[in-house]
C-alpha cells in the first residue's frame, strides 16, 4: 500500500484523492481492498471524462479510441491527437507493430509536448506502450491543460482565473447561478444550463428550469451540448451530485469544451466592442472641443464689452449720481461677475479634462482656434481685473471729493447766513445822519456806539476771510453749484467793501462833532468797549457750539473734544468778563439812585442790554452741555465703529490664513460652503465704502480658493479616469500617490530631479545615468527642473498599462471585414451599432483598390486619423 501511494501521489492529478483515501485508511483503519475499490472508481471516473474529450477531437480526423488504456499504446491515436488539437504537422509516425516502433511514436508525441513548455514529470514512454493507466491519463490530463486550458485568458488573468471569470461573467444575470470555483458550483447544473443559453437560447427555456432537480438540469445541459454543440458527455450527473466536492479538473475540462466552442462567436462581438468604444470616445472628444470653442467665445465676448464700461471714467456732478454709479459697480460684482468667474473655471476643467482624455486615448492634444488658448482668455482676464481695480479706486475718490465740497457747501452757507443775518440793516444805520440832529449826550453815544461797532466789524473779518476761502476751495474742487457759491460770495465781499467804507465815513463825521460836544459818560461808553467783543465771543461761541462736524475716526472726535474742553477752560474768564459788564451796568444804576439821577431810555452807546448779555450767556451755558452730548454720542459711535473695524479685522486675518492653509493642504493632497455677500454698504460714506473693498478682497480670497478645489477635483477625476482607461486599479495610483507625497520634500506638489530618482529607486527600477535622462525628457520636456505629479502619474501609467492603438483598431475592422483590406456599407451597418456605424460611413474615404466590391471603404486610414497619424 506504501508503494501505491507513493506511485500515485507523483502526479497532480490524483495527488488530492489520494491523499485523502490514505488518511481514511490510516486514521479509520479502512481495510486496504477497500482503499483499491475507491482509487479505482477514482481512476474510472477520470477514465470516462477524458475518453470522451479525447473523442471530441479524434472525431474531426474520422475515428474515436475505445480504450484511453489500449488505444494510445502504440502511438499512432496520440499523435493524431495532437494534430487535431495544435493545428501543426507531428513527424511522421512508425508503421510497425514493434514495440520500439510504438516507443518511437509515443516519444515524438511526448517530445512535440514538451517542445510547446509542458515539463513531463515521470511519464515515458514505456508506461503509455505497457498501458500504464496512471501515466496514460496524467499524460491526457497535460494535454487538456496545455492545449485546452492554458490558453484561456480573461483580462490578463491565469488559464483557470480566465476560465472562471469568462464563466462569471456569461453567467451573471441568470438567477440561481454564482460560479466561485469550479467543484460545487456546478453541482446543481444550472451554471451549465445558463452557458449554453447565454450563447445559443433557441436550445434550452432557462425558465423551466428548477435548482432542486439538479441531475435534470445537468442531463438537460449534457444531451444539448452533444446533440448541438458537439461537446461530448464527459462527465455523470449522479456522479456529481452524489460527490460533497466534484472533481475540479474534470469540470474544468468539461467547462474549457464550452469556452472553446463559443469564443469564435465572440470575436467579432469583441471587435465590434473595440470600433464602438474608440469611436463614441472621439465623438465625445468632438463635443467637448466644440463646447469649449462655445464658452470661450461667449467669456471673451463678455469681457470685450465689459471693459469699456470700466474704462469710462466721467464723473458725475451729484452725489446721488456717483452713489448710482457705485450700486451699478456692486451689482456687477455681485450679480453679472460670479457667473462669470465660474465659466472661467469650468471652462479651464474643461480643457484639462478633455487634454486627459485624448492623451489616454492617444489622441493629439487639442488646439483651441487662435485666441482661444486657455493662456489667451487668462490674460483677457486680467486686464479686465485690472481695469476693474482702476474703477473702483476711481469711485471711491471721486466719493470723497463729493462728500467733502457737500461738507464744505453746508459750511459755506451756515457762515453765510450767520454773517448776511449780522449785516442786515448795517448799511442803513451807517448812512443816517441822525448826529445832524442829537444833543451833547447823544453825539457822545453815536459816537461811542461807532467805535463799537467798528470793533465789531474788524471781530467779522475773519468770517468774512473763511467764507471767501471756502468759496476758492469749492472752485477748485469743480463744485457743480459753483457759479451760485461765487455769486453769493461776490455780494458778500461787495457789501463788506461798502461797509468799511460807510463805516469810515461815518467815523468822519462824528469826529468832526465830536469836539463840538463835551464828554459823554465814561460809564456807559466802557460798558458798550467791553459789552460789544464779549458778545461777539459769545456769537463766536455758540457759532462753534452749533457747528457741524463730520470725523471717520476716534482721533478725530478726540480732537474736537479736546477742542471742546480748552473752550471750557475759557469760561471762568468770561464769566468773571460778564460780572465785570455787569458791574458796569450796576454801577451806573447805584450812582443813579444814589445821586437821585433819572436814567431815561437805554444806553446810548450800545444797542445792547445787560438782559442781552445775560440772555445770550444763559444760552451759551445751555449749549455747552449740549455740545458735550453730542460729542460723547459721537465718541459711542467712533468707539461702536472701532469695535467692528477690529471684529472685521479680527475675522479676516482668521479667515485669511484659513484659506492660505486650505489652499497648501490642497496643493500638498491633490486630492462650498457659500458666502453670501452684504447686500449693499450701509449708507455712501467713506468708512461704509472702505468697508466694502475689504470685504471685497475677502470674497476673492474665497473665490480664489473655491477655484482650486474644482481644479483639484478635476485633477483627482483625470487621475481616475487615467485609472480607469489604463486598467490601474486603484491599490496602484494610492502606491503612487504615497511614493509621490513622501519624496514631495518642499510640499509644493512638484519634485525636483534627487527626489524624483529617490522615488524611482525606492520602487524598484535600477537606474543608470542614460536611462534616468531618458526618463527626465519624458517627465519634464520643458526642462523646467521639476517633476510634476500629473506628469508622475503619466509615466507611471505608460509604465503599467497598455492602452488601445491605431494597430488593435485596424485588427478590429480587419476582423468585421473578414480579413479584407476594405470594408462595406452593408458589413459596418450589420456589425455596428446604427450612430457608430453612420459615424465611421460619414468618415472613411473611398478605398481605391483593384477589384474592389460597391462601397468599399478604407478602414485603415480611418483608424490612423483616430490617432493623430494621418491628414484625414
Amino acid at each position: 500500500m506504501n508503494v501505491l501511494f507513493c506511485i500515485y501521489t507523483e502526479h497532480s492529478v490524483a495527488h488530492e484523492c489520494i491523499i485523502r483515501i490514505f488518511k481514511r485508511t490510516l486514521y479509520k483503519q479502512v481495510p486496504f481492498r477497500s482503499l483499491l475499490h475507491l482509487f479505482y472508481c477514482f481512476l474510472m471516473r477520470y477514465q470516462s471524462t477524458f475518453t470522451a474529450w479525447c473523442n471530441s477531437h479524434l472525431r474531426k480526423a474520422g475515428t474515436q479510441i475505445e480504450n484511453i488504456e489500449e488505444d494510445f499504446r502504440n502511438g499512432l491515436k496520440l499523435m493524431l491527437l495532437l494534430e487535431v488539437i495544435s493545428g501543426e504537422r507531428l513527424p511522421k509516425p512508425d508503421k510497425g507493430k514493434m514495440r520500439f516502433h510504438k516507443i518511437a511514436n509515443v516519444n515524438k508525441a511526448l517530445d512535440y509536448i514538451s517542445s510547446k513548455g509542458v515539463k513531463l514529470v515521470s511519464i515515458g514512454a514505456e508506461e503509455i506502450v505497457d498501458g500504464n493507466l496512471k501515466m496514460t491519463l496524467g499524460m491526457i490530463w497535460t494535454i487538456i491543460l496545455r492545449f485546452a486550458i492554458q490558453d484561456i485568458s480573461v483580462e490578463e488573468t491565469s488559464a483557470k482565473e480566465g476560465l472562471l471569470l469568462w464563466c462569471q461573467r456569461k453567467t451573471a444575470p441568470y438567477r440561481n447561478v454564482n460560479v466561485q470555483n469550479f467543484h460545487i458550483s456546478w453541482k446543481d447544473g444550472l451554471a451549465l444550463c445558463a452557458l449554453i443559453h447565454r450563447h445559443r437560447p433557441d436550445l434550452i427555456d432557462y425558465s423551466k428550469l428548477r435548482k432542486d432537480d439538479p441531475i435534470g438540469n445537468l442531463n438537460t445541459a449534457f444531451e444539448v451540448a452533444e446533440k448541438y454543440l458537439d461537446i461530448p458527455k464527459m462527465l455523470d450527473a449522479e456522479d456529481i451530485v452524489n460527490t460533497p466536492k466534484p472533481d475540479e479538473k474534470a469540470i474544468m475540462t468539461y467547462v474549457s469544451c464550452f469556452y472553446h466552442a463559443f469564443a469564435g462567436a465572440e470575436q467579432a462581438e469583441t471587435a465590434a466592442n473595440r470600433i464602438c468604444k474608440v469611436l463614441a470616445v472621439n465623438q465625445e472628444n468632438e463635443r467637448l472641443m466644440e463646447e469649449y470653442e462655445k464658452l470661450a467665445s461667449e467669456l471673451l465676448e463678455w469681457i470685450r464689452r465689459t471693459i469699456p464700461w470700466l474704462e469710462n471714467r466721467v464723473a458725475e456732478q451729484t452725489m446721488r449720481a456717483m452713489q448710482q454709479k457705485l450700486e451699478d459697480f456692486r451689482d456687477y460684482r455681485r450679480v453679472h461677475k460670479p457667473p462669470r468667474v465660474q465659466e472661467k473655471c469650468q471652462l479651464e476643467i474643461n480643457f484639462n479634462t478633455l487634454q486627459t482624455k485624448l492623451r489616454l486615448s492617444n489622441r493629439p492634444a487639442f488646439m483651441p482656434s487662435e485666441g482661444k488658448m486657455v493662456s489667451d482668455i487668462a490674460n483677457a482676464w486680467k486686464g479686465l481685473e485690472q481695469v476693474e481695480k482702476g474703477y473702483e479706486e476711481w469711485l471711491l475718490t471721486e466719493i470723497r471729493r463729493l462728500e467733502r465740497l457737500d461738507h464744505l457747501a453746508e459750511k459755506f452757507k451756515q457762515k453765510c447766513s450767520l454773517h448776511e443775518s449780522w449785516t442786515a440793516g448795517k448799511e442803513h444805520l451807517l448812512s443816517q445822519k441822525d448826529y445832524e440832529t442829537a444833543s451833547l449826550m447823544e453825539i457822545r453815544a453815536l459816537m461811542r456806539k461807532h467805535e463799537a461797532f467798528e470793533s465789531d466789524l474788524a471781530a467779522h473779518q475773519d468770517r468774512v476771510e473763511q467764507i471767501a476761502a471756502i468759496a476758492q476751495e469749492l472752485n477748485e474742487l469743480d463744485y457743480h453749484d459753483a457759479a451760485s457759491v461765487n455769486t453769493r460770495c461776490q455780494g458778500i465781499c461787495d457789501q463788506w467793501d461798502n461797509l468799511g467804507t460807510l463805516t469810515q465815513k461815518r467815523r468822519d463825521a462824528l469826529e468832526r462833532v465830536e469836539k463840538l460836544w463835551e464828554t459823554i459818560d465814561q460809564l456807559y461808553l466802557e460798558f458798550a468797549k467791553r459789552a460789544a467783543p464779549f458778545n461777539n465771543w459769545m456769537d463766536g461761541a455758540m457759532e462753534d457750539l452749533q457747528d457741524m462736524f463730520i470725523v471717520h475716526s476716534i482721533e478725530e472726535i478726540q480732537s474736537l473734544i479736546t477742542a471742546h474742553d480748552q473752550y471750557k477752560a475759557t469760561l471762568p474768564e468770561a464769566d468773571k468778563e460778564r460780572i465785570a459788564i455787569m458791574g458796569i451796568q450796576n454801577e451806573i444804576t447805584k450812582i443813579a439812585q444814589t445821586y437821585g439821577i433819572k436814567l431815561v431810555g437805554v444806553n446810548p452807546y450800545t444797542v445792547l442790554s445787560p438782559q442781552d448779555i445775560t440772555n445770550k450767556w444763559e444760552a451759551v451755558k445751555q449749549l455747552v452741555p449740549l455740545r458735550d452730548q453730542m460729542l460723547q454720542e459721537e465718541v459711542a459711535r467712533q468707539q461702536a465703529n472701532e469695535r467692528l473695524r477690529r471684529s472685521f479685522a479680527a475675522q479676516a486675518n482668521i479667515i485669511g490664513p484659513w484659506i492660505q492653509t486650505k489652499m497648501e493642504v490642497i496643493s500638498i493632497m491633490r486630492g462650498m460652503m457659500n458666502v453670501q455677500e452684504p447686500a449693499t454698504i450701509d449708507d455712501g460714506s467713506v468708512s461704509g465704502i472702505i468697508r466694502h473693498s475689504l470685504l471685497q478682497h475677502v470674497r476673492v480670497g474665497w473665490e480664489q480658493l473655491l477655484t482650486t478645489i474644482a481644479r483639484t477635483i478635476n485633477e483627482v477625476e483625470n487621475q481616475i479616469l487615467t485609472r480607469d482607461a489604463k486598467g490601474i486599479s486603484q491599490e496602484q495610483l494610492n502606491e503612487f500617490r504615497a511614493s509621490f507625497n513622501h519624496f514631495d520634500r518642499k510640499r509644493n506638489g512638484m519634485m525636483d530631479p534627487d527626489d524624483f530618482r529617490a522615488c524611482l529607486i525606492s520602487m524598484g527600477y535600477d537606474l543608470g545615468e542614460v536611462e534616468f535622462a531618458r526618463i527626465m525628457t519624458l517627465v519634464d520636456p520643458n526642462n523646467t527642473g521639476v517633476v510634476t505629479f500629473q506628469a508622475f502619474i503619466d509615466f507611471m501609467t505608460r509604465e503599467t498599462a497598455e492602452t488601445d492603438t491605431a494597430e488593435q483598431v485596424m485588427a478590429s475592422f480587419k476582423i468585421l471585414a473578414s480579413d479584407k483590406p476594405y470594408i462595406t456599407v452593408e458589413e459596418l451597418r450589420r456589425e455596428l451599432p446604427p450612430e457608430q456605424a453612420e459615424y465611421c460611413i460619414s468618415r472613411m474615404t473611398k478605398y481605391i483598390g483593384p477589384e474592389v466590391a460597391l462601397g468599399a471603404l478604407d478602414y485603415i486610414s480611418f483608424s490612423s486619423a483616430l490617432y493623430g497619424e494621418s491628414d484625414l
